[in-house]
């Protein structure tokens, strides 16, 4: 019998490929099995060539190969493949061992896998994976969660090939039972959607607004980078700003403005409409994307619609400033948004999830990764229940430096006539919660009248319900439980 693996790890997409060389570097044996078994052979061959990576042409020849317990890794399509996969598997495997299903599969699925593999006596961890293709290679953030018992199993190979930030913490923690785990990265995912939206929407106002060059912008991008908006994805930006092709014109300018999507931003989206919670920044920023898609109709419309011409009267210094303040503002909603949805999400599955842990999970190896989370995992450290993190006293302060400069922002935009859905919706919900009384009064009047749904009073104790006779002279008669 030849050497045994510590691991398998089955698809070779990129991503599964650059997790199996990163385990074999970290000192890891590794089986790898793709469906399509040419590609086993491509990769043994190649990049995976000299090293201690063995691979497998069918799933009882990968099962064989593991050391016990047996941990298999899957890297393959969210949704029905991987219930396929796990069908397939389990008359391979016995009590103890591990299925890691490392793809992007939506938490309630993952809860359910974890369930039917428990009741066949092995353990089910779901891990969401940041961090691209280099991440990958190189170290990313990574998200267990599922069945607890297995954390002390697949723990020292996680936490050696993760990031790890510059004190030297892994990017790597345990998250909590069920899809917790998958749960963090569907957030994370949203966040980014968020991130990205809010940084294109200061682009065009720079852009079509102040009329700066790319040049220019990424130089804006690159000082940015150097304060507290320093990030992996702003640093990206001022990169991609100066990159050219071969004829020396800007290749940012050649790509068609239609942007894609997976799915994690909508799925985010539809889970805090599902446990009311108002994540109203990265649902514009998903519709954006959306919207983006209609670049016919918005062709067409271009032709026919009319706003104010785009042209900057003032200080593009000082507007420059403001832009920033605006982009950092909205950032923390964002983040607020996220925290306050995790928040919800945990209290209805029975999660204890660490907030400062998460924001330190993700200060390395994601895309994500930012100064901006050391302050987040502070805020948490100091205040483990914070409800909201714009209370924190960092993010108020910080949002109090900055509202001027976002007001001034948001109204630019709207001056010149750029759309800045994300910026704008950060604005509006900072506005909102920090109004002491909200119009809701009116529309649970007008519910009240059309549908006799009832509302509660201020002066009156919270739980007793009314309800108005509207077309009569009939006093509100009250209830203790109220209509839908």
């Amino acid at each position: 019998m030849g050497k045994k693996a510590d691991i398998a790890v089955v698809g070779l997409g990129v991503m599964g490929e650059n997790l199996i060389l990163n385990m074999a570097s970290n000192g890891f044996t590794v089986a790898c099995y793709n469906r399509t078994t040419s590609k086993v052979d491509a990769f043994v061959d190649g990049r995976a060539a000299g090293k201690n990576i063995i691979g497998c042409h069918s799933i009882g020849e990968l099962i064989t190969t593991l050391k016990r317990p047996r941990k298999l890794m899957l890297m393959i399509q969210a949704g029905k493949a991987v219930d396929e996969f796990i069908a397939s598997v389990l008359s391979f495997l016995d009590t103890g061992d591990v299925i890691i299903d490392g793809g992007n599969s939506h938490f309630m699925d993952t809860a359910r896998r974890m369930r039917e593999v428990e009741s066949n006596g092995l353990y089910y961890v779901g891990a969401g994976i940041s961090g691209g293709e280099q991440g990958a290679l190189t170290g990313p953030s990574i998200m267990p969660g599922g069945s607890a018992e297995a954390w002390h199993i697949v723990r020292p190979i996680f936490q050696t090939i993760c990031a790890f930030t510059g004190d030297g913490s892994p990017c790597c923690d345990w998250v909590g039972e069920g899809g917790a785990g998958h749960f963090v990265k569907m957030v994370h995912n949203g966040i980014e959607y968020g991130d990205m939206q809010l940084i294109c929407e200061t682009y065009q106002i720079m852009k079509d607004g102040l009329g700066l060059s790319n040049r220019e912008m990424a130089d804006v991008f690159g000082r940015w980078n150097q304060g507290p908006l320093a990030s992996y994805l702003i640093a990206i930006t001022s990169h991609i700003l100066t990159h050219q092709d071969g004829d020396g014109r800007a290749t940012v300018d050649r790509i068609l403005d239609v942007a894609a999507q997976k799915g994690t931003g909508k799925w985010t989206v539809v889970t805090a409409l599902n446990v009311g919670q108002p994540l109203t920044l990265i649902g514009e920023a998903v519709f954006a994307r959306c919207l983006s898609a209609l670049k016919d109709e918005r062709v067409a419309a271009s032709r026919i619609f009319w706003g104010p011409p785009a042209r900057f009267q003032g200080d593009r210094a000082a507007a420059i400033d403001d832009l920033e303040q605006a982009l950092y503002a909205s950032k923390i909603v964002s983040y607020a948004q996220g925290y306050q949805l995790m928040r919800a999400v945990a209290a209805e599955q029975g999660w204890h999830l660490n907030y400062g842990g998460i924001a330190l999970m993700w200060r390395g190896g994601c895309i994500i990764r930012s100064v901006f989370l050391r302050d987040i995992k502070q805020a948490f450290d100091a205040d483990p229940d914070l409800v909201n993190l714009m209370l924190a006293p960092f993010f108020k302060t910080a949002i109090e430096n900055a509202q001027a400069g976002w007001r001034r922002t948001a109204a630019l935009a709207i001056h010149l006539g750029i759309p800045a859905p994300a910026i704008g919706a950060a604005l509006a919900y900072y506005d909102g919660y920090r109004t002491a009384r909200l119009p809701a009064n009116l529309l649970q009047a007008q519910r009240d009248y059309f549908g006799a749904h009832t509302y509660e009073r201020v002066d009156k104790p919270r739980g007793l319900f009314f309800h108005t006779h509207w077309n009569g002279n009939r006093e509100a008669t009250a209830s203790k439980t109220p209509l839908a």
